[in-house]
C-alpha cells in the first residue's frame, strides 16, 4: 500500500503523481510490519478491562473564567485545565485579537506563553500595545517545533499555552511539511498529550478554509476537546463567536462581540445595536432569529428593480442564495406578484449570516414591500417559515422570540399565530 505524504490518500501501487492532491513525488510505501503484528495478536490478545459505569468515578469539571462575558457564555464558564481548545476563523477576523485579549487575564498570577509562527515579537507587541494590554507577564516564542515549544513550557510552566496557528507547526517525529494533514495531526496529538498530562489548558488556532470549514484533516476537530468558530464580515464591526463542539459543557450558545480600538468587545444588547439604525423604508422588515438559544433582532434588507437582463439578478448577502431562488418562486406562485422581471437584491444588516428557515416570511414581505413601494410600519416583526404552498409554519422558540420582540417595542407580531399564508401580507 503506498500512502501520500500531502493528503494521505492511499493506492495500491506506486505512481509519480497524486491524484487527489496533484502533489508529485509525495507517494511512499507503507511497511507491512506492524499489520503482520497485529494479526499474530489478534487471536490471543489479553482481554481490555472494563467497569460498571454505575460504578464510575465522576468528577466535576471545574473551568477557568476568562472574565471576557461573551466567551465564558458560550464556554460554559471558561477554558477548563487539561483541555484543547481550537479557535478557527478566517484571516483578519480577530482570531489574534481575541486570543491576545485572553492571554491578558490569564497572566494575572502566572505567565501565559504566546507562541506564533506566522508574527515576529514586534508584531505581537504592537498588536498588544494597540489594545492597551501591558505584555510584561506574557513569554513569547517564534518557534514551529512542537517538542522545543513543549519542552519550553515545562520549564515556565505558564496559565494557559496559545498557538498561533498550527498549520505553522511542525513535529521532529514525522518527516513532512508545516500544514500537511499528517504534520497538523501529530502537532495537535502532541499538545493533547502535554495537556492532559500536565493539566495544562491550551488554546490552539487555526485557518479557515474558502468552503468555511477549519484547515487541516477532519480528525484535528475530533482530536481536540473544544472548536469555536469566529464568525461576521470583516467590513462589519460585529463578530459571532459559535461552538461547534464542547465536551465541557452546551453548545447552544453564541458570543456577539463588537471590534473596537480596544479589541473584541461583548455587545450585551444585540438586539438594539443591530436596530439601532434603522428607518422605516420600502424593502425594511424586522425578523427574529434564533443564535443557539438566543434570540436577536436583524433588518433584512430587499431591493427589487426592473431588470434589463434575460436572466434578472439575485444577490444576497448574509442568506442563502438557492433558498432565496425558492422564495421568489413562492411569491411568484401564491402571491400573485409576477418577479421574473426584477432584480432582487438582499442584505442583512450588521454582517449576521441568517442559517434558519424563521427570517422565510421576513424576506419575502421586504420583497413584496420593494415592488409596491410600499413600508411596513415601524413596530411590526415578522418571523416564520414558508411553506412551497406558501403556507406559513412554525418555528422552534416562537415564545422567545416574541418576548424578545416585545422587550424592545414591537406591537404588530406578524408570526404563524397570527397569519397562516402569504396571501396574508399583501400590501
Amino acid at each position: 500500500m503506498y500512502t501520500c505524504s500531502h493528503c494521505d490518500t492511499q493506492f495500491l501501487k506506486w505512481q509519480g503523481r497524486c491524484t487527489e492532491c496533484g502533489k508529485w513525488g509525495t507517494l511512499s510505501e507503507e511497511t507491512a510490519s506492524h499489520g503482520s503484528q497485529n494479526t499474530t495478536k489478534k487471536g490471543g490478545a489479553k482481554p481490555a478491562l472494563s467497569l460498571s459505569l454505575g460504578d464510575a468515578c465522576v468528577q466535576n469539571v471545574k473551568h477557568i473564567p476568562t472574565k471576557i462575558t461573551e466567551l465564558d457564555r458560550v464556554l460554559c464558564g471558561g477554558l477548563v485545565p487539561g483541555s484543547v481548545t481550537l479557535l478557527a476563523g478566517e484571516p483578519g477576523i480577530g482570531k489574534s485579537t481575541l486570543v491576545a485579549q485572553i492571554a491578558f487575564v490569564f497572566s494575572d498570577q502566572k505567565p501565559a506563553y504566546y507562541v506564533s509562527g506566522e508574527e515576529s515579537e514586534g508584531q505581537v507587541a504592537m498588536r498588544m500595545k494597540r489594545l492597551n494590554i501591558d505584555p510584561k507577564n506574557i513569554t513569547f516564542s517564534n518557534a514551529v517545533d512542537v517538542d522545543e515549544i513543549i519542552s519550553a513550557s515545562k520549564t515556565i510552566n505558564p496559565s494557559l499555552l496559545i498557538i498561533d496557528s498550527i498549520q505553522t507547526m511542525i513535529s521532529s517525529q514525522i518527516d513532512n511539511l508545516p500544514g500537511t494533514p499528517t504534520a497538523v495531526r501529530a502537532a495537535t496529538a502532541q499538545l493533547i498529550g502535554y495537556a492532559k498530562q500536565n493539566n495544562m489548558p491550551v488554546l490552539i488556532i487555526g485557518q479557515m478554509t474558502k468552503d468555511g470549514s477549519v484547515a487541516g484533516p477532519k480528525t484535528l476537530e475530533h482530536l481536540v476537546d473544544t472548536v469555536l468558530t469566529l464568525e461576521g464580515d470583516k467590513q462589519c464591526a460585529f463578530r459571532l463567536l459559535h461552538a461547534n463542539k464542547n465536551r465541557f459543557g452546551s453548545t447552544d450558545e453564541v458570543g456577539i462581540f463588537e471590534m473596537t480600538q480596544l479589541g473584541l468587545q461583548g455587545v450585551d444588547n444585540p438586539s438594539a445595536r443591530f436596530l439601532e439604525d434603522r428607518s422605516q423604508n420600502p424593502g425594511s422588515v424586522v425578523t427574529c432569529v434564533m443564535e443557539g438559544t438566543r434570540p436577536i433582532l436583524v433588518e433584512v434588507q430587499a431591493l427589487a428593480e426592473k431588470s434589463v437582463f434575460a436572466n434578472p439578478i439575485r444577490r444576497t448577502s448574509g442568506y442563502d442564495p438557492s433558498r432565496l431562488q425558492m422564495l421568489l418562486a413562492i411569491i411568484n406562485r401564491h402571491a400573485g406578484i409576477p418577479v421574473s422581471g426584477f432584480d432582487v437584491y438582499v442584505n442583512v444588516v450588521g454582517g449576521i449570516k441568517i442559517k434558519e428557515t424563521g427570517a422565510d416570511l421576513a424576506i419575502c414581505a421586504a420583497i413584496i414591500s420593494s415592488i409596491k413601494n410600499t413600508a411596513y410600519s415601524k413596530d411590526t416583526i415578522m418571523f416564520g417559515e414558508l411553506g412551497l404552498s406558501g403556507e406559513i409554519r412554525k418555528v422552534p422558540f416562537l415564545e422567545k422570540r416574541a418576548k424578545e420582540a416585545e422587550r424592545l417595542g414591537f406591537i404588530h407580531i406578524l408570526s404563524p399565530k397570527t397569519n397562516k399564508h402569504l396571501r396574508d401580507l399583501l400590501i
